[in-house]
């Protein structure tokens, strides 16, 4: 993936935008995802952290109630476990509690999802708990342009921020329209992206789970089945109106995703079909792929087995279906 370049210029009159957090000063961040930003604009706008998540996080949260625009990142989820008390009760409530007078608008960012070689403490998703909080909105992009257009969109936002990027995706090269390479490409929070139309079968994913949608959907490909594959982009507030849309055309649907099964985006998105017109467009019940139900195995061999690959998506695709 391209490197992601902040949005730290000054932006309809409003000043204050920094970035806080592990390494993102003169190291270029852990993944140089801000490489030469300590350079143009220095340590008041670019600052290096010790190693305290809670303390960092909260030093962002509480300048983000001051007036400022704080980018904090983490440099993985896994580590802002450390800091979710900040996260989840500071920046995601303080707007509700304080009757709508003190926004936050702070960007949360930083890897998230199953990485490679890393184990069980540092390898999961963590899509669908901070999806489960109201006064969040939650992005898991996929492309150059998801991260392109959302993350300027989620430093422009009022509200607190979860962006969450994807280990994996930071070495893959994806190509940008000319769209995209315009500097005033912003894309909204909350829309998803078909990424391959069809007419058969409805895949939604999110994050480097729709890559896994897309090498499925490739396969069916050259079996003759057309599948739908609907990039989310945006976990809350999340795109039903695109799914429904949908499955309304195709009479199936099956949601992808690196995480757990119990409580995750899937079983959020098939309860809502459940609960609507849309379920009476099925003509089979929806399925969920998933991550195993296990902490991340460290064996590479256990690793694929633990996550969901492109056959297991055709597989799944041609049971529904009733293809052999």
């Amino acid at each position: 993936m391209p490197l992601i370049r902040l949005w730290t210029r000054k932006w309809n009159g409003m000043k204050g935008f920094f970035i806080i957090g592990e390494e993102v000063a003169q190291y270029d961040g852990a993944y140089k995802i801000t490489r030469g930003l300590w350079k143009k604009y220095g340590d008041k706008r670019v600052i290096d952290t010790p190693i305290t998540e809670m303390g960092f996080t909260g030093i962002a949260t509480g300048a983000a109630m001051a007036g400022l625009r704080p980018i904090c990142e983490f440099m993985t989820f896994n580590f802002a476990m450390q800091a979710i008390d900040q996260i989840i009760n500071s920046a995601g409530k303080t707007f509700y509690m304080s009757a709508g007078r003190v926004n936050v608008p702070i960007v949360f960012r930083g890897p998230n999802g199953a990485a490679a070689g890393v184990a069980a403490q540092h390898s999961q998703c963590y899509g669908a708990w901070y999806a489960h909080c109201p006064g969040l909105k939650v992005i898991s992009p996929y492309s150059s342009e998801d991260c392109k257009g959302l993350l300027k969109a989620a430093i422009r936002d009022p509200d607190p921020v979860v962006f969450l990027e994807n280990e994996i995706l930071y070495g893959v090269q994806f190509t940008m329209s000319d769209q995209a390479l315009s500097k005033d490409f912003v894309l909204p929070i909350g829309k998803a992206k078909i990424e391959r139309p069809g007419k058969h079968i409805t895949l939604v994913a999110h994050s480097n789970a729709v890559d896994i949608a897309l090498q499925g959907a490739k396969i069916l490909a050259g079996q003759g089945i057309e599948a739908e594959v609907i990039n989310l982009r945006s976990l809350r507030p999340l795109d039903t109106e695109a799914i429904a849309k949908s499955v309304a055309k195709t009479n199936h649907l099956i949601t992808v995703e690196q995480g757990w099964p119990t409580c995750g985006i899937g079983a959020e998105i098939l309860a809502r079909i459940m609960e609507t017109e849309t379920f009476f467009h099925l003509d089979q019940p929806a399925v969920r792929i998933t991550g195993a139900d296990v902490p991340m195995p460290y064996a590479k061999t256990l690793e694929l087995a633990a996550l969901p690959q492109g056959k297991d998506v055709a597989a799944a695709v041609k049971k529904l279906l009733k293809v052999k």
